[in-house]
């Protein structure tokens, strides 16, 4: 596959899995955070809004991968 159609493959599973993401996290929240307090709330943000970046990392080296016959 070269790199134009794995750069739309990975930009299209990165779009959805995002908002699926962002739905779970919130309904998490939503469900789990209503009672505690602001420092949890925080945490909880914080750790949320960092933590899709892991499991995206190996698509977005998969998407910058040099075609074969570029090397």
């Amino acid at each position: 596959m070269r790199r134009r159609h794995r750069k739309l493959v990975g930009t299209i599973t990165m779009l959805v899995f995002v908002c699926v993401y962002s739905l779970v996290a919130m309904a998490i929240a939503q469900g789990r955070l209503q009672e505690a307090g602001k420092l949890w709330q925080g945490l909880y943000y914080a750790i949320a809004g960092m933590a899709w970046i892991l499991p995206l990392m190996p698509l977005i080296k998969w998407m910058e991968r040099p075609d074969a016959d570029e090397n």
